[in-house]
């Protein structure tokens, strides 16, 4: 398989982002415009009425501030998972969400869990590890772009900041880790060049002939070439 035919950019790509925030957007919009309050629908962690934040929570945010902290990086990491990992990106993306809420649903603390960071905790890892598992260049480069732009997150898997679900950020992480371990994915197939096939000889490579045998450059005529 071809690098072409493996990253491809297209309405599938963008899709399942776009649905993702789109449904964080209607949830917080139905708020407003109805005066519902629907964080009790989040995690609510060690009772058994709360595991219906699994679903729920990630889409049920606090205030605009909370759901467009969490919206562009939605946006920008599912897209990035739907086209480097196309093949898994949907199993990725449900399986981490699900996982996330059951490990904050076991180690949060007593009070409602509700936000879509867990997700961007979980994608953020994943896109790295898996990137450094796999070994391929673009996958590997996208890894560095996560770092970069994302790594200061790291310190939020922990007790830093009150009124943060750290236990979400945590389980998230968590997750993704985890994913990248079990997934496997085909990989586009390596590019190899004229030196490294198995039928590969010196004296019939174009450029190589331009050199003797101890490396000293040799000048042909058109004719001889």
């Amino acid at each position: 398989m071809k690098d072409s035919d493996y990253f491809k950019f297209d309405i599938v790509t963008v899709f399942p982002a776009l649905l993702f925030v789109l449904i964080m957007w209607t949830v917080y919009w139905l708020e407003v415009k109805f005066h519902f309050r629907f964080n009790s629908h989040g995690i609510q962690p060690q009772k058994v009425s709360g595991l219906q934040g699994v679903v729920f929570g990630p889409f049920i945010h606090s205030g605009l501030k909370h759901l467009w902290s969490n919206s562009l990086p939605s946006l920008v990491l599912i897209t990035a998972l739907s086209f480097f990992y196309r093949r898994i990106s949907l199993f990725v993306l449900i399986i981490g969400l699900l996982l996330t809420g059951i490990l904050t649903w076991l180690i949060g603390r007593p009070s409602y869990h509700i936000g879509a960071s867990g997700v961007v905790y979980m994608l953020t890892t994943f896109l790295f590890f898996k990137g450094l598992f796999t070994g391929h260049y673009k996958l590997l480069s996208l890894s560095f772009l996560v770092a970069f732009f994302y790594g200061s997150m790291v310190w939020y898997v922990l007790p830093i900041e009150e009124g943060i679900s750290w236990e979400g950020h945590l389980s998230g992480a968590i997750s993704g880790i985890v994913l990248a371990i079990f997934t496997k994915n085909k990989l586009p197939q390596k590019k190899k060049y004229l030196w490294e096939l198995d039928h590969y000889k010196e004296d019939e490579d174009p450029f190589m002939r331009h050199f003797d045998e101890n490396g000293n450059f040799i000048e042909f005529s058109e004719e001889e070439e």
